[in-house]
């Protein structure tokens, strides 16, 4: 949102500096992201100033040319060769000196060089308006008053403004501050509470009086979508250009004047934040304009001529035979104010806010209207802003008003009203203060008290404050005003500390990240809105059990994810076609189910049908490089396998210690799904073709998604324990051994840990052999055992014993046999 500096000062009057007032802005919650320096003339016309023609007598070569001095001011006076026919001794003239960058008519600068004019030595250029940019006259040089002062500068002599340009970051909840008046307001609020002389003014709408004639009726035929509507009947109107003051505001404020009407009702939207749309009269058949909801299937050309389908949610303004406008979104092409147009209807209106939400998304339009009636704008404000329009109007384009204001008005609007506790809220903040300064900021702010006891008040809430509902939020209200830096910290503060609470789970967070990290994963943040298609099809995460926005901002955003899955493949497509093929990626973040118990009434009304949980995602994809030092292998499933295993082995677990079964087969062609008791701890393994295919991603992606509440269940058992270095030697003993296809390496390991206790300390598969030289329903495995003991020196004879026990093992429970 931009708010101009010199159009506060129309409501205010204050000796703050721009830089002030952007610190104020910032600290009363409207954080200023960008401050700028507009001015009427790029560049302020620097190096342009006063001067006398001293002398001026003809060109030696030329028959229309003139060799002038001047008189800047300094010891010496300048030659300067001009052309204009007008130009003679003893005119004040602006002078653009050596080194002045002046306007060009294709928008850039053109730069002023000493140079020789027909062999005559020329220091700048006397300046026509249409040179200076001020104007259009090129007929001759610009002859200024006698009494200007040689050497000024053309910034002061020609008066030229100066405005500054605040870029404010508004939050969803302070629709309040899109106007020049709702930021004024909290300005006038601050300088109250914190002494600062300042006076406050608002725009005067008392002289609009009713006209006679008949004004054009209104029929409100969807009360609930447009709770107040007002249309203003202006006859005798004369489009034509702007005048200069109200061009300027716009301009400032980076919005193009189109005419004078329209630029009436753009000015009255920034200025109090209200959407006006101006209707010519002579096309509203029958005189009569119905608000109704639209006809389904209706065609509808807006004003920037798309032809667009409406359904019957949308809220249209019509005439007697065919929608006009989009209510509260946009407007028609054949409705709006021409040159032509001599009679306007003015509307000015309240509509409800997810109604123009909802046609808004639907319809793909985002407008400053629609930004503002979507949020909630201020309906007791309608009225006003209306009659504003109207008195400009007539001011400007020379109308006349006719009849009175038709208004419709299913309801007086009531303000919410909030009881406080002056100790609560003492409380909530942290700080006792006065009685009578919570009431100077609320006054300050249009709250109302309507009742006080000893403890507290009640006040009702000032309308254009749609989202202060609850006394919190009045609290929050106070301490924009009273300044969150004058809120004093404690000497001392007391604190519940629980000696139990370990580990903690930022921590945890931060090791996991730095460990992925130092292995040369990136990490990823995604959007937790996804798109609901790619649920369609799933079993794991079924699309019955999506989390749905009620209002999604487009059909790509209308759910929340169930898995990091299917965004770390959006990552994945997006760097392949960026020519990044190989990555190492993860994510920590939250995922969102819907999960109904049964007997729960309302479950989609009901916080307990929810879930929401984190979840650690890891990708490895890509054909590997290679460079003259050395060779990157391509990803594999067996490398994600290990950047798993290691993560468990930080925190001193073990996926063989884990039950293992096939992971699911609607994400992943190939892996396993690693579970502690009957939770799902983790799953890892290639992703399937059907899902690759979906993003258009033609190279294997390997994928491991982290249950991180169950994980962190593995974190808390993680004991520290010391113990003394091994003063013995450990001794590797290596099998290579048949088994049968469906053997795993997990339920080998666990029997060799069940075989040999005390000494047996790690068992590594290192190889993996199928091939013509063995069955088709076997498999090699290379296996490394290491032993140790903790008390002596193993014997041969010790480790060839537990061997052979080991290999009986196997070969008595597996069928194994010794290669």
């Amino acid at each position: 949102m931009n708010i101009s500096f010199n159009w506060l000062k129309d409501y205010l009057k204050f000796d703050l500096t721009a830089e002030q007032v952007g610190a104020i802005l910032t600290s009363t919650g409207l954080e200023v992201e960008h401050m700028e320096t507009v001015e009427q003339i790029p560049g302020g016309l620097a190096g342009v100033i006063v001067a006398e023609v001293v002398e001026c007598v003809a060109h030696p070569d030329s028959d229309h040319l003139h060799v002038t001095k001047l008189n800047t001011g300094e010891p010496e006076l300048l030659q300067v060769v001009c052309g204009a026919p007008n130009v003679a001794q003893g005119q004040k003239v602006l002078l653009a000196t050596v080194g002045t960058e002046l306007p060009a008519d294709d928008g850039s600068k053109f730069k002023i060089k000493r140079s020789k004019i027909r062999g005559v030595e020329s220091l700048g250029m006397i300046c026509a308006e249409d040179e200076l940019g001020i104007g259009n006259d090129h007929s001759g040089i610009m002859v200024l008053d006698p009494a200007a002062v040689v050497g000024t500068p053309a910034r002061e002599q020609l008066h030229l403004k100066e405005d500054t340009l605040f870029e404010i970051g508004l939050t969803p909840n302070r629709v309040d501050g899109a106007s020049h008046i709702g930021v004024a307001r909290d300005l006038y609020a601050w300088c109250r509470q914190n002494g600062v002389p300042v006076e406050w003014t608002l725009p005067d709408v008392s002289a609009f009086k009713p006209g006679a004639g008949e004004a054009i009726p209104v029929d409100v035929l969807a009360p609930d979508l447009a709770p107040r509507y007002i249309g203003i009947t202006i006859k005798d109107v004369k489009v034509g250009p702007s005048p200069d003051w109200l061009k300027e505001r716009l301009m400032a404020i980076g919005q193009r004047p189109i005419n004078n009407i329209v630029d009436i009702t753009n000015f009255v939207l920034n200025e109090m934040g209200h959407p006006l749309h101006a209707f010519d009269a002579a096309k509203i058949a029958g005189r009569r304009v119905v608000v109704r909801r639209s006809a389904p299937g209706c065609k509808f050309t807006t004003l920037d001529g798309v032809e667009r389908t409406l359904c019957s949610d949308d809220l249209v303004i019509c005439d007697e035979e065919k929608p006009m406008c989009i209510a509260g979104v946009f407007g028609g092409e054949d409705s709006g104010v021409t040159e032509s147009t001599t009679e306007v209807f003015l509307e000015a209106a309240y509509f409800n806010p997810v109604s123009i939400r909802k046609t808004s998304k639907r319809q793909g339009l985002k407008t400053d209207a629609s930004f503002r009636y979507e949020r909630g704008i201020d309906p007791t404000a309608t009225m006003t802003a209306g009659r504003r329009a109207a008195l400009l109007i007539c001011e400007l384009a020379g109308g006349t008003i006719v009849g009175a204001p038709q208004e419709c008005c299913a309801a007086p609007f009531e303000k919410n009203r909030v009881e406080l506790s002056w100790k609560r809220m003492n409380m909530l903040i942290g700080k006792e203060i006065p009685v009578e300064t919570y009431k100077s900021i609320l006054e300050s702010l249009e709250f109302e008290f309507v009742s006080e006891c000893d403890g507290g008040c009640t006040v009702a809430v000032p309308a254009y404050r749609v989202d202060v509902t609850r006394e919190c939020d009045v609290v929050e209200e106070v301490l924009r005003i009273y300044g969150y830096n004058n809120i004093e910290l404690p000497v001392s503060m007391k604190a519940s500390i629980n000696p139990s609470a370990h580990p903690d789970p930022e921590a945890v967070r931060k090791t996991v990240s730095d460990l992925l990290a130092d292995r040369g994963f990136v990490e990823i943040m995604n959007n937790s809105l996804t798109k609901g298609e790619y649920y369609d099809k799933l079993k794991t995460f079924p699309s019955d059990a999506l989390v749905r926005i009620v209002n999604p901002l487009s059909n790509d955003l209308n759910v929340m994810r169930q898995t990091l899955l299917f965004n770390a493949l959006e990552v994945v497509a997006r760097n392949i076609n960026h020519q990044n093929n190989n990555m190492k990626l993860f994510e920590l973040g939250n995922c969102y189910s819907y999960q109904p118990k049964e007997g729960d009434e309302a479950p989609l009304d009901n916080l307990r049908s929810y879930r929401e949980e984190m979840r650690l995602s890891m990708v490895v994809t890509g054909p590997g490089a290679k460079s003259w030092r050395n060779e990157i292998g391509a990803g594999h499933y067996f490398a994600l396998k290990g950047y798993l295993e290691l993560l468990l082995n930080r925190f001193k677990a073990s996926l063989y210690d884990m039950e293992a079964d096939a992971a699911p087969s609607d994400l992943f062609a190939e892996g396993l799904e690693y579970k502690l008791g009957n939770k799902r701890l983790a799953m890892a393994g290639t992703v399937s073709k059907q899902l690759l295919k979906m993003f258009d991603i033609k190279q294997p992606v390997f994928y491991a998604e982290v249950n991180w509440p169950v994980f962190f269940e593995l974190v808390k058992r993680d004991k520290i324990k010391y113990k003394d270095l091994p003063r013995f030697p450990e001794v590797r003993r290596d099998l290579a051994l048949l088994f049968d296809e469906n053997v795993s390496f997990a339920d080998i390991r666990r029997t060799a840990f069940q075989t040999v206790r005390g000494i047996l300390r790690q068992v590594s598969l290192f190889d993996v052999y199928r091939g013509p030289k063995i069955a088709a329903d076997k498999k090699q495995y290379a296996i490394s055992f290491t032993l140790q003991d903790e008390e002596k020196t193993l014997t041969d004879a010790a480790v060839e014993a537990t061997m052979e026990k080991l290999l009986k093992a196997f070969e008595s429970k597996f069928g194994a046999t010794l290669r």
